[in-house]
């Protein structure tokens, strides 16, 4: 089982490889590819040249690169020199980078052009450590570095040491630890060619035959091993990603007929779904590793019967270079379960009071010993003893053991954020927001994330002064890496800790909590309608043949008796089959901004969509401008039918249609106080679910004064007579929960008219999102009955400048009802959190719900959400037509200041519209403090590309991480202008006759690649 003709020195599996396959390719990214024989030469070369640069046995070297060809050369190169090697992440920050500098005692960076400037600013206080760039020439930051092909392409003087033993420190990978300051990681090539030869060869049955697709970061452990390594050993071919995305996955498949593939569980999502609705298919696929997170069992059946090749999911540690367990191709799955030890590890499960070994079924600490477990933590003896004890590593990850062996991870003793893999100690975070102004305490911890598997979260008791959630951002964004800011920040009483005085994190997420900022500047879950044009799309099919019957609402209509005489006509014989579009004037506010609405005409656009609801497919509700006289009804009409829209307006000619998009969750900096400003917060149907939740959030949170009605707030008298008891109100909450519709909107009108004297500091109507996302039956057409009603009682009183917000909710956890297509379940959390990001926004009517797009095939998609839950990712194509549009445009002008201006105002465009920013955003300013993220990254690239016509990388934004970069980036690509000398120059290798035995080319915009879990 244990391959042990793989655990010998790197040089000897490199020349192995190079003499028998030389003209195979090892590893290709999108700039080049590098045969075995090349790989074989070119890192002989770099080491010999960096041993007469003085790089001696035992120096560190950091590799400051994404994932790129000359990373995996760095990798390798820096062994044969017989120095340790240090990866690092290409998306630290200055601040981070210069400790990893430090801490590693590093003599040497190996980087590329895009990392120059940063890198140059931390180096200036470091002068004797050594630059290698990538490319042919320095950049202009470095001047003095030395250029990585001229390393690489040329014989050195020197040869490479090739001396380093199995057993001596080779890499040095950095994880953050109990302490909060991450620890380089100190591993042989015996550690980590045991992991490839016990685990990553023989268990996924990898061989020389195998062609690899590795998106996963080359700089994490994972990548390291079961990649660069594992590869390398048994002679495979790999072609790396540099930015994961789902879009370059499906192209890569199509194109090099991947036999094994390597990725995160919403990686998988996406091929699943592409398999179902656009019958895309891998039929040489027949391996795939999961990283990140352990997959559902429901995704593993998906995925292997679209494909046809199993899931292997694993659990490991950087210190135990790579895999403590994993499920095996075939055999017994366990839901949850992470899989079997591996051959050769020993691993307990042990009360980590006593040292005990525990029983099946019972939690214990996991322990391992065995040929992977690291030679310890540099520079850290103290820390390296404490992580053992008897020769055994203690992980500190908790798991249970099920009577077959099974394990499942349960929990952590450490204190690790895992977000998309990538380690967050809460103790870095909360190191940088402790001493801010305002910041009395402050504790961190994971949030459960669908995709990410887990974010932090920031929670802070104010100080006296308050809190300023802007600096306190803007200081988590200067000193930690992206992934390391919080996503959310919530202001707390207090910090609960146990006796000994630690942090009881686990009780973070269960205390209440006023959510105060979001670090993307928008909630997750909180979303607003807009009105935008009908896209151009195709007709839908068979929409010629309907020929629907228009009813168009006049102004004395009463919408209740036309909801009944419509409502009959879907119950009789003439209703089968036929299609009715109901028009009214004026109706609804396309403008998001807007409040004007003809009273009479929005309670028969309510009803109907209440009728509309529970009878799918039947109705067509159009609105028109007021002053339209209706003549062209029946043509928008159809128009609207033919695209398949349930609902259209019409105005200035333009037929819209609604659309869902994320609401901004502006910083709340507003001075800590209640709600209601010291008065009392109203909150009706206290006696319902809904109520009673929003009652305690308000009371244990915000600190209000609130008084409740328990159920019926329609009768005007009684509420009267609670409101004059009550003494000055401040905020009303209005929450009907099982009331009937009208009873419901009684209340809240009665408790609009019977507060008007009252200086109200918000006035909330809580429905259910019936009437956005639809729901059949009676109830859903009594919800979206009601949802319509209330958006239009809070866009009359906004139109009167009186507080008002329309939340409408969506299903939560417990409810018992079946969701939607394409939406999920709301924790009670969630649904708070919401609520305090639409109160601390300026908009009128907002939706809060979750996105499930993996649960929805592409014709069952609500109509509204149809622009947040897209088809499968296809790749992003270039456009040579846009590109030529825009080059014209470009040339047009007449200079290059003219040209960044028009394309940073390109890029600030569309930044703006990602983040729901307002205003300009400065050109210079780095996408990491405006809130940009791994995930909106992607986005944005996406958008770039579409407007440039370019084959843009996932990695855009950080490989130029500013508006004015990126325009110039897109200035050098358009008109083949210099953007940096980073390309590969091809060397014969001496001796050898020339053959071409593959060919790549940087194209104008580099690699041709949304999501990005890093």
């Amino acid at each position: 089982m244990l391959r042990t003709e793989l655990i010998r020195p790197l040089p000897e599996l490199l020349d192995e490889h190079a003499r028998r396959a030389p003209r195979k390719i090892a590893f290709r990214d999108a700039r080049r590819a590098v045969t075995y024989a090349e790989l074989e030469t070119r890192t002989r070369r770099l080491a010999g040249h960096l041993a007469e640069r003085r790089l001696q046995p035992g120096d560190r070297a950091a590799l400051l690169l994404g994932n790129r060809v000359e990373t995996v050369e760095g990798y390798l190169a820096l062994v044969r020199a017989g120095a340790i090697g240090v990866p690092v992440n290409p998306r630290v920050t200055e601040a981070e980078l210069a400790y990893l500098l430090d801490d590693s005692g590093a003599r040497l960076v190996i980087t590329d052009p895009a990392h120059a400037a940063p890198l140059a600013r931390v180096l200036a206080a470091r002068p004797d450590v050594a630059v290698v760039v990538t490319g042919d020439a320095p950049p202009e930051a470095l001047p003095a570095a030395v250029p990585f092909e001229s390393l690489a392409g040329t014989e050195p003087g020197t040869p490479a040491r090739d001396d380093l033993g199995l057993d001596e420190p080779a890499w040095m990978l950095y994880t953050s630890g109990t302490t909060g300051r991450p620890k380089g990681v100190v591993s042989t090539q015996r550690n980590c060619l045991w992991s490839v030869a016990a685990c990553y060869v023989p268990v996924p049955g990898l061989s020389a035959d195998d062609r690899v697709l590795w998106p996963l970061p080359l700089f994490h452990s994972l990548s390291h091993i079961a990649c660069v390594l594992a590869v390398t050993a048994v002679g495979a071919t790999a072609r790396i990603l540099d930015g994961f995305s789902a879009a370059e996955v499906l192209g890569a498949l199509r194109e090099d007929d991947i036999t094994f593939l390597a990725g995160v569980p919403t990686m998988y999502h996406h091929l699943v779904r592409a398999a179902r609705e656009e019958g895309f298919t891998a039929p040489h696929l027949r391996m795939c590793l999961v990283g990140g997170a352990v997959t559902t069992a429901a995704l593993r059946r998906s995925f292997e019967e679209a494909f046809g090749a199993p899931l292997l999911d694993a659990y490991g540690s950087t210190e135990t270079c790579g895999s403590i367990t994993i499920n095996w191709p075939t055999g017994a799955r366990v839901e949850g379960s992470c899989g079997l030890p591996v051959p050769g590890l020993g691993v307990r499960l042990v009360d980590p009071e006593t040292g005990a070994d525990v029983g099946a079924e019972e939690e214990g600490e996991v322990w391992v010993r065995g040929p992977s477990v690291m030679a310890g933590y540099h520079g850290r003896p103290e820390e390296t003893a404490e992580a053992f004890r008897d020769g055994w590593y203690r992980t500190g990850d908790l798991a249970r053991r099920d009577a077959a062996g099974y394990f499942t991870i349960t929990g952590r003793i450490k204190e690790l954020i895992i977000r998309g893999g990538e380690n967050i100690h809460p103790g870095e975070v909360e190191e940088v927001l402790r001493g801010r102004p305002g910041v009395a305490d402050v504790a961190v911890a994971g949030r459960p994330h669908e995709v990410l598997g887990e974010v932090p979260v920031a929670f802070v008791v104010p100080g006296p002064e308050g809190l300023d959630p802007e600096a306190l951002f803007a200081a988590c964004r200067e000193r930690l890496a992206y992934f390391k800011v919080p996503e959310e920040l919530y202001e707390i009483a207090d910090v609960p800790r146990t006796a000994s005085g630690k942090v009881a994190r686990r009780l973070l997420l269960e205390r209440p909590a006023r959510l105060r900022a979001t670090g993307g500047g928008r909630h997750e879950s909180l979303f607003r309608l807009d009105w935008i044009p009908l896209p151009s799309v195709p007709g839908r099919p068979g929409a010629e043949d309907v020929r629907p019957e228009v009813v168009v609402a006049s102004a004395d209509t009463d919408a209740r008796e036309l909801s009944a005489r419509l409502t009959a006509w879907t119950s009789g014989d003439g209703g089968a089959g036929a299609h009715r579009v109901v028009v009214t004037r004026g109706a609804v506010a396309v403008e998001w901004t807007s409040t004007a609405i003809d009273r009479a005409q929005a309670d028969v656009w309510a009803a109907m969509r209440g009728v509309q609801a529970a009878n799918p497919g039947r109705f067509t509700l159009l609105d028109l401008d007021t002053g339209d006289a209706g003549d062209d009804a029946e043509r928008w009409a159809a128009e609207a039918l033919s695209a398949g829209e349930p609902q259209a307006a019409v105005r200035s000619g333009v037929l819209l249609v609604p659309r869902a998009v994320r609401a901004t969750a502006p910083l709340d900096a507003a001075p800590r106080g209640p709600i209601g400003a010291g008065r009392t917060v109203l909150v009706t149907g206290a006696g319902g679910e809904l109520g009673a939740a929003v009652a305690r959030h308000l009371a244990a949170a915000h600190g209000a004064d609130v008084a409740t009605v328990a159920d019926d707030a329609a009768d005007r008298d009684a509420l009267a007579a609670l409101l004059a008891a009550s003494g000055p109100i401040g905020a009303v909450v209005h929450a009907p929960g099982g009331q009937d519709a009208e009873a419901a909107l009684a209340g809240a009108v009665n408790l609009s008219e019977l507060t008007r004297d009252h200086d109200l500091d918000a006035f909330v109507l809580l429905s259910p999102a019936t009437g956005l996302l639809g729901a059949a039956g009676r109830e859903g057409e009594v919800e979206a009955a009601l949802g319509a009603s209330f958006d239009a009682l809070a866009r009359r009183r906004a139109a009167d400048e009186r507080p008002a917000l329309s939340l409408a909710l969506g299903p939560v956890e417990g409810d018992g009802r079946p969701p939607p297509p394409g939406v999920g379940r709301l924790t009670a959390r969630d649904r708070m959190s919401a609520l305090d990001a639409a109160l601390a926004s300026e908009e009128t009517c907002l939706a809060a719900f979750r996105l499930d797009p993996a649960a929805v095939r592409a014709d069952g998609v609500p109509a509204p959400l149809r622009d947040l839950i897209e088809a499968p990712a296809r790749p992003v194509a270039a456009d040579d037509g846009a590109a030529a549009d825009l080059r014209r445009r470009l040339l047009d002008l007449p200079g290059p200041a003219d040209r960044d201006r028009l394309l940073t105002d390109l890029v600030r465009t569309a930044v703006a519209d990602l983040l729901g920013a307002g205003g300009d955003l400065p050109a210079d300013a780095p996408f990491r403090d405006l809130g940009l993220t791994s995930l909106t990254a992607v986005a944005l690239r996406d958008r770039l590309a579409a407007a440039s016509g370019l084959p843009l990388p996932a990695t855009l934004a950080f490989d130029h991480p500013t508006p004015l970069a990126v325009a110039r980036h897109l200035r050098a690509s358009l008109l083949a202008e210099p953007a940096n000398r980073d390309a590969a120059v091809p060397h014969a290798l001496s001796g050898e006759p020339v053959a071409i035995v593959g060919m790549a080319c940087r194209l104008p915009g580099g690699i041709a690649s949304p999501e990005d879990l890093w």
